[in-house]
């Protein structure tokens, strides 16, 4: 049972991981315009927006790991 926990414990943290890399790095760039079904004019009037919320992911994976 522990390890079944681990596992999904890691798979969120996991998912937080990708989803602050999305956010952080690649979110005007072809990868996260299409993962978030933006166009490159929005996603560079919200950049800043992303990098806050790809930072709140960050802290989330690490408090989950």
């Amino acid at each position: 049972m522990k390890a079944i926990q681990i596992f999904f414990v890691a798979l969120v943290a996991f998912e937080h991981i990708y989803f602050m890399i999305l956010e952080m790095f690649f979110w005007d760039k072809p990868k996260g315009l299409k993962a978030f079904g933006q166009t490159l004019e929005a996603a560079k009037s919200s950049k800043t927006l992303a990098r806050n919320q790809g930072l709140y992911n960050g802290f989330l994976a690490a408090g989950l790991i």
